[in-house]
């Protein structure tokens, strides 16, 4: 990939800081005396080692009082590409943000930027807070290196997106965070930088505002700019990302489709994969009548996902072994949202074993859930086996897969051409009809009915 490709570089990044330490506390007069007379040189020691770290070489990681808040990050960014930023609080990505936007500098390796760049990385990012909004909207413009005039052209999307008409004349520092936050954003991302940099600071701004600011950045990244996107918000993520970048201590865990990464984080945390097997483990969930053997979601080719498109059925599959006959057995799945929230249990009902006992052997059940039915996001299956007469429950694996929904779909499906969250737990794609009624007929009807 040659650089006139690229938009971002980043090579063997690393960026280190000193922590505070607790001081030792006086245990007598004359100790607090001496301290107070070699303060003023401990006070300035203490200044010079947060930025000097000649006791410390580049290969030492466990040092008290010194933190890698980044270490080793290498990643290229294709222009046109819009990427998101994952990982948990701590990980390391405001930290590379603020050396991607050059508000701090790296300790190691170097971040090359080819292009001009927009970050909105804290609530009032560049402004000034004695000056007013409009100032601030022509300050900025400047700052990113447009003219006057160019600034004229967008300044009335920019006041009529941020929704601040009335205080535009009102100085900065009399906003509210919300209002500081709709005003940046819409500089940021209207002022046409070609690398746009956010930051989880958009969940300052209210639900219809997010709304419109993920539907700005869709539009874009079909521009063809560049956009790193940090959020905690995975759907988001991956319905506005083609690629996610997964930190972890500062290092770079994951750097694949934004589905994959995504998967992947929200399942590590919890234990939980899309597949689990117990073959051969005495210890497998089941009785002396049957036994687990194996839990994985599927899609359409038989072949284990764990991220599966919202358009697509999700097969839930569960093996197990039939140790004893003469029992009714009833295989059961539910499913769970990342909330705890029940979405749905359901019973085997094929009629090739209703109310028929099953004889000593492996079976595999799969019960398939249609596409445009399940609502994007994390889920969580339980698998469970019970019999009848008299009841009696076999085994119970609580939330023993997971497997993540993505909304691919967008401009279609049950979304249509709506890009904001859609609450709930499903999402059916049911059918619609619509019929234009004349004046006057309306008229007929209204006045039918009195």
């Amino acid at each position: 990939m040659t650089d006139r490709s690229l938009a971002i570089q980043v090579q063997g990044l690393g960026k280190r800081y000193r922590i505070g330490l607790a001081d030792e506390m006086s245990d007598s007069f004359a100790h607090t005396l001496a301290n107070f007379v070699r303060s003023p040189l401990k006070n300035y020691r203490k200044y010079r080692a947060l930025y000097k770290f000649d006791d410390v070489s580049e290969d030492d990681t466990d040092v008290a009082g010194v933190l890698w808040a980044l270490r080793d990050l290498s990643f290229e960014v294709a222009r046109g590409e819009v990427v998101g930023i994952i990982g948990t609080n701590g990980a390391g990505k405001s930290t590379l943000l603020k050396i991607l936007s050059r508000i701090t500098p790296p300790t190691t390796g170097r971040a090359l930027i080819y292009g001009r760049v927009g970050s909105l990385l804290e609530v009032g990012t560049g402004f000034h807070q004695e000056l007013s909004g409009r100032e601030n909207v022509y300050l900025n413009g400047t700052i990113l290196g447009m003219r006057k005039k160019e600034i004229d052209q967008k300044f009335d999307e920019i006041v009529d997106f941020s929704g601040v008409e009335e205080f535009l004349d009102t100085p900065v520092k009399r906003y509210s965070s919300g209002m500081r936050v709709r005003l940046a954003f819409a500089v940021a991302a209207h002022l046409e930088p070609e690398i746009l940099i956010i930051d989880e600071v958009l969940a300052v701004g209210d639900a219809a505002f997010q709304r419109k600011c993920l539907s700005k950045m869709e539009d874009v990244g079909h521009e063809g700019r560049t956009v790193l996107f940090v959020s905690h918000n995975m759907p988001a993520v991956t319905r506005l990302c083609e690629r996610a970048v997964l930190l972890n201590g500062g290092r770079l865990i994951a750097d694949a489709p934004a589905h994959e990464v995504v998967s992947s984080y929200l399942t590590e945390g919890h234990g939980a994969s899309s597949w689990r097997s117990w073959e051969e483990d005495p210890s497998a969930p089941g009785d002396a009548t049957v036994r687990l053997r194996m839990v994985r979601i599927v899609s359409q080719d038989g072949s284990n996902r764990d991220a599966l498109s919202i358009r697509h059925p999700v097969g839930l599959q569960m093996e197990y072994e039939v140790l004893r006959e003469g029992r009714v057995l009833q295989p059961r799945f539910t499913l769970w949202d990342g909330e705890g929230v029940r979405v749905f249990t359901s019973l085997d009902r094929d009629p090739a074993w209703r109310n028929r006992p099953r004889p000593p052997g492996r079976y595999m059940s799969t019960a398939w859930i249609p596409g445009d039915l399940l609502n994007e996001g994390l889920l969580y299956v339980s698998a469970a086996m019970k019999s009848m007469n008299p009841l009696t429950r076999h085994f119970h694996a609580k939330q023993v897969v997971a497997f993540q929904v993505v909304d691919d779909a967008l401009g279609g499906g049950a979304r249509a051409d709506y890009t904001g969250d859609l609450g709930g737990v499903v999402r059916p794609m049911l059918e619609w009809e619509t019929t234009h009624v004349a004046p006057q007929q309306v008229r007929a009807v209204v006045g039918g009915s009195n």
